[in-house]
């Protein structure tokens, strides 16, 4: 962190930069990592606490929380998946409690983690919102489009699978198989592609208007923070869902024969 007080430009550029190790494609960015690490064991162990305490009487409210997360994410997939649900359901729940957790991180005051990190730790940039950083989507969607292919696998076999590259749209024409397959690669491509450009660029947003509202005198900032806080408030869980939700459809479309 350079010393002295830095010029808005330079806090800026700060807050929006990933600690990171190596270079080109052997980039790394352990604060999105560890933060992701951190979340998970949280989503984990929140949700193993709410089970060991469940009963079959009259439920407490942690346990209501999450059967209601529970319940919320069993009615999305049933009304998508029509395949077994045994690991997409699961799949489901995780996707959409990580990245909430993922995206709620951004309602922490922006310095008071990357100062926390500084002082204890020496870090020079801690980011703290893995959404913000495109590396985090990007992994979750590329995920999901290996799954998308596992399953479209599982659902129609290799060969049905194979064949649907080729023969889908312009019909089985081996003189088509060419542009067929070019427009299904192309297809595949797109959804994990938009799947993490749509969380990455509502939260990359997000996170800079925070850091440039940090910028105002201190006295004034918990007007427009607190008014872009609430409306955030609505953005959280709405990606996630989105997220989640899209995510299910593709497994489906490619599970699902033609």
């Amino acid at each position: 962190m350079a010393a002295g007080l830095p010029t808005p430009t330079e806090y800026v550029k700060h807050h929006i930069t990933n600690l990171s190790y190596g270079e080109g494609l052997w980039t790394i960015h352990p604060d999105t990592l560890v933060v992701s690490f951190l979340l998970g064991v949280f989503f984990l162990t929140f949700f193993i606490i709410a089970a060991r305490r469940a009963t079959a009487g009259v439920p407490g409210g942690l346990q209501n929380f999450v059967e209601m997360v529970i319940d919320f994410v069993d009615e999305s997939v049933k009304g998508s998946f029509h395949g077994p649900r045994n690991f997409i359901g699961p799949l489901a729940l995780t996707i959409f409690v990580w990245v909430f957790l993922w995206n709620l991180m951004d309602l922490v005051p922006v310095d008071y983690l990357p100062y926390l990190s500084y002082k204890v730790l020496g870090l020079d940039y801690t980011r703290v919102v893995p959404s913000a950083d495109i590396n985090g989507p990007f992994g979750l969607s590329f995920t999901v489009l290996a799954i998308i292919i596992i399953f479209g696998m599982k659902g129609k076999g290799a060969v049905g699978f194979g064949k649907e590259l080729l023969h889908h749209p312009f019909g089985s024409n081996p003189l088509l198989w060419p542009a067929n397959l070019l427009l299904n690669m192309v297809e595949m491509i797109a959804k994990p592609v938009s799947l993490g450009l749509r969380l990455f660029g509502n939260l990359y947003a997000a996170e800079l208007i925070f850091v440039l509202i940090a910028l105002l005198p201190w006295w004034i900032q918990f007007i427009p923070g607190g008014m872009w806080a609430i409306f955030h408030i609505l953005v959280i869980p709405l990606q996630a869902f989105i997220f989640m939700t899209l995510t299910i459809v593709y497994v489906a479309l490619a599970y699902e024969e033609h």
